[in-house]
């Protein structure tokens, strides 16, 4: 595995990473996890602009489908200590390099949220990490999980209109995780917290449920579905417990997941990623202490193991993207640990 190293931005506590269509061009998006700024990047590592310069605490960010560079983001969660006043915006391009920047919902403690689509209705899930909080360290309100609709036009809402959600599963302690897949078609949402690990399907019509099934028991942290070994069946890769150091995965035997390997030294795991990877299916995982590696998984058939190599060392990764650029894999990693934000480009 030949990788090339670029470090494109230093950024305090960096940690949300998305893509963005924006004036006809793929670009990234990167936000901090404290009161700092979010920068927009071409695909090649470029800086072009900064998005805003506060407030920040941004988990998550995901581009309006068919828009021109409109966005929602997470705001003011800072830390599972410090999120109460945490909300989803509407970010939209504005006039001289200025973004519109308005309230679509306040949800205390939301965490990760997602757009995902289903016979052409557009839902919005999000995932609450708790629902109350008191003192540190306080997780006597479990989280839960919300979802909407989410209207084609998004001009009417601010801080005093806001849109409404519904609640589609409640008492999920540490609500962390949230990862999603396309099977059959149909966009699915993998939820993890410490009862274990969830798949959530959209309905088939703005009037239906929410369909969810448990997959395994296990406390995890964020969980992903790859076919490692060609198979023809899904390993699901989880972290375990919240923020924890293991790496389980699960093969599925008579209908029911059972544990076949474990990855015992990735403390604080959290940055995960899980598909095709130098044209061949991996899951990437980055812990933030310890040794604070990138990790890339295989599966190697010729010994019918799996793989385990160092993309890099001492950096501490929150989140990565995976993308392609000039025929070639790009990995953009926010190494929230050492404040850098890095493009590892790889040679296939």
């Amino acid at each position: 595995m030949k990788v090339n190293k670029k470090v494109i931005g230093k950024l305090t506590k960096c940690y949300s990473i998305c893509p963005l269509v924006y004036r006809g061009r793929g670009h990234i998006l990167v936000a901090a996890e404290k009161q700092d700024p979010c920068y927009l990047f071409d695909l090649e590592g470029n800086r072009e602009e900064t998005v805003w310069e506060e407030p920040g605490g941004v988990m998550s960010m995901v581009q309006i489908p068919g828009s021109d560079g409109v966005f929602l983001a997470t705001h003011k969660f800072y830390s599972p200590n410090d999120s109460k006043e945490a909300k989803i915006v509407i970010v939209s391009p504005g006039q001289n390099g200025r973004w519109e920047v308005r309230t679509l919902a306040d949800i205390p403690h939301v965490h990760r949220f997602d757009i995902v689509k289903r016979n052409g209705v557009n839902y919005l899930i999000a995932c609450a990490l708790k629902t109350g909080h008191e003192y540190k360290d306080d997780w006597s309100s479990p989280g839960k999980v919300y979802a909407a609709v989410l209207p084609d036009n998004l001009s009417g809402f601010d801080e005093d209109h806001q849109l409404e959600f519904t609640v589609v599963k409640d008492n999920m302690l540490k609500n962390h995780g949230y990862y999603k897949i396309v099977e059959d078609g149909i966009e699915k949402c993998i939820i993890s917290c410490d009862s274990g690990v969830y798949l959530f399907v959209p309905p088939s019509d703005p009037n239906g449920n929410w369909e969810i099934k448990k997959l395994v028991d296990e406390a995890a942290s964020d969980a992903v579905l790859v076919d490692l070994d060609g198979d023809g069946e899904k390993e699901l890769v989880l972290i375990s417990p919240f923020h924890g150091s293991n790496l389980y995965f699960y093969k599925k035997v008579n209908g029911k997941y059972q544990k076949v390997y474990t990855y015992d030294s990735a403390e604080f795991a959290h940055a995960i990623y899980g598909g095709d990877f130098l044209g061949r299916p991996a899951v990437i995982i980055g812990h933030r202490k310890g040794e604070k590696n990138l990790l890339l998984f295989t599966y190697d058939e010729t010994c019918g193991q799996y793989k385990t190599e160092v993309i890099d060392r001492d950096c501490g990764p929150a989140n990565v993207y995976k993308y392609e650029c000039d025929g070639k894999d790009v990995l953009i990693s926010t190494n929230r640990e050492i404040d850098e934000i890095a493009m590892y480009i790889f040679e296939k």
